[in-house]
């Protein structure tokens, strides 16, 4: 069952000013994304929807340090590809860290925001959802892949920790052996007991109005919606 108490915050969701424990956290994130398939899931997206010849319009929604957006980016650049990154956050420290370390990426705008609102009336052509929904209530979780759906005009794309006990004794595992940070330990022991079931987020999704969706299981306790519009 899964264990969501809204009285309870991950460490990285309270308002805190930027410190080491933070960036840690962050970085731990980003090496996560990069090892468990994160990076490798958008990228694979990206590859079968994007067409040379035209500017690529990309939300990437809960953002965190920007990894996704900066991995996008580098990759297009080699690709030929031209692209626009708008990346949204709610925390304003990680979105200082965020700025610091993409410095070099003149295509990509971070915007303080709420996921669930941010944006409201525009659409871009791909809008992306990493690591996020476990964060939200059901409902708050519906809004948000509802408001995904709205934003995007050709694709949208939403992953997300997929909940069952092996995975949560992994995760367990990792962080007693390795990733033993107090912030990271405390935050990935509570993501991954309030993550959806596989059949929990296919639910969301059908709640929240999506259609003619794909829903798969990924490497690593990991899921993806994706939807064409």
């Amino acid at each position: 069952m899964r264990q969501f108490d809204p009285a309870v915050r991950e460490l990285m969701d309270v308002e805190q000013p930027v410190s080491a424990e933070l960036e840690k956290d962050l970085a731990n994130l980003v090496t996560l994304n990069r090892l468990f398939g994160s990076h490798a899931l958008v990228l694979g997206f990206l590859r079968q929807r994007l067409a040379p010849g035209r500017r690529w319009r990309i939300l990437d929604l809960a953002t965190g340090s920007g990894d996704i957006p900066r991995t996008i980016a580098s990759w297009a650049t080699r690709a030929g590809f031209e692209v626009i990154i708008d990346a949204i956050d709610q925390q304003a420290s990680t979105l200082e860290i965020a700025r610091r370390l993409s410095t070099g990426f003149p295509n990509i705008a971070f915007h303080q925001g709420d996921i669930r609102e941010f944006g409201a009336g525009s659409t871009w052509d791909i809008v992306l959802c990493s690591l996020a929904l476990h964060h939200f209530s059901e409902d708050d979780a519906a809004r948000v892949l509802r408001h995904a759906a709205a934003l995007a005009s050709h694709s949208v794309l939403v992953a997300d920790l997929r909940r069952c006990a092996t995975g949560t004794f992994g995760v367990d595992l990792l962080t007693a052996v390795w990733m033993r940070e107090p912030m990271t330990r405390t935050d990935s022991r509570i993501s991954v007991r309030r993550a959806f079931s596989f059949a929990e987020f296919a639910a969301l999704a059908r709640h929240a109005g999506w259609r003619d969706f794909q829903h798969a299981r990924r490497f690593c306790f990991r899921q993806a919606l994706w939807m064409e519009k």
